[in-house]
């Protein structure tokens, strides 16, 4: 099957399923696994994303107050592909193409291709998308053997949690720093799994923005900063930058951590498990293996 995938996730979940050969197109910012790099790219985008926070928020709102959209496809590109199935999402038209314009584009295409959409807000629903997109290739026994392992991994963090009775921290997971955005959708349920209690929102709600005097107020013993598509050598260079004004002097006595956004919590995919495991070990490093400093770094406070 030729499948065009328009959402980083959704790229993730066919490589995790073995059928990565399957892939014609993915977008700008497909990065992982290493092998999809090299396809062709079928979307860019109107933000200039290596920008600071602030001005990637500036020029988000500057688009959405001209009407613009952020994200472009290549329509040409994609025709020239004939994808037989396009993956695409309806959860945030700030975080990928609007799933209404790629509806539109697919009628317009030979066939036409099946288009799927992912619309996962809670954990279990990521690991159901995994099951969708599986039917939809021929690829449901590994879906089945991926969910199984991924589940296995989870339980071993929720056993060794339970066996030690550990205590559960009060966290805070910080999506945006310019404005301050508390992350919601899975990532409360993912705090959760990892043996801590989100302070700031609440499973499947959307991610909300909230002053820095609401984050003190919610007093979390653990600060996970974990902005949006930022790697964590950038999600550290936010966290410290925080740390140096003055309504977050509170913050510099307690456990802050920076955590790779792409790779462990932002994408709706396979490897939100790492995510739990590299949360589970900065809340309860005498029971967990350190994570690489590559997904998680704790910053001197």
């Amino acid at each position: 099957m030729r499948i065009v995938s328009l959402l980083p996730a959704a790229t993730e979940i066919v490589a995790g399923l073995g059928a990565i050969d399957q892939l014609v197109g993915v977008t700008h910012e497909c990065d992982w696994p290493a092998a999809v790099r090299a396809l062709p790219r079928v979307t860019s985008s109107a933000v200039q994303a290596q920008a600071s926070a602030g001005a990637v928020d500036a020029q988000v709102r500057e688009v959405a107050a001209e009407g613009g959209s952020l994200f472009t496809l290549d329509d040409a590109r994609i025709r020239s592909l004939a994808p037989e199935l396009i993956l695409t999402q309806q959860l945030c038209d700030v975080c990928a193409v609007s799933e209404t314009v790629v509806r539109a584009l697919a009628r317009t295409l030979p066939g036409p291709p099946r288009v799927i959409t992912l619309n996962a807000t809670r954990f279990d629903v990521v690991l159901d998308d995994i099951a969708v997109v599986a039917a939809a290739i021929g690829a449901s026994d590994e879906a089945d053997e991926l969910v199984a392992g991924l589940r296995a991994r989870l339980r071993h963090v929720h056993d060794t949690l339970r066996a030690a009775r550990a205590p559960r921290p009060r966290v805070a997971v910080i999506e945006w720093t310019a404005p301050i955005y508390a992350a919601g959708h899975w990532v409360p349920e993912m705090v959760r799994r990892a043996g801590g209690t989100d302070v700031l929102a609440r499973p499947g709600a959307h991610s909300v923005t909230v002053t820095p005097d609401a984050v003190r107020a919610a007093d979390p013993d653990v600060l996970f900063v974990s902005p949006c598509g930022y790697d964590a050598a950038r999600a550290y260079d936010e966290a410290g930058a925080l740390l140096t004004r003055d309504e977050w002097a509170w913050a510099r006595g307690r456990a802050v951590w920076a955590l790779d956004a792409n790779g462990l919590v932002s994408r709706p995919g396979p490897r939100l498990a790492t995510g739990v495991e590299a949360m589970a070990a900065a809340m309860h490093p005498a029971l967990f293996p350190p994570q690489l400093p590559g997904q998680a770094r704790r910053l001197a406070t």
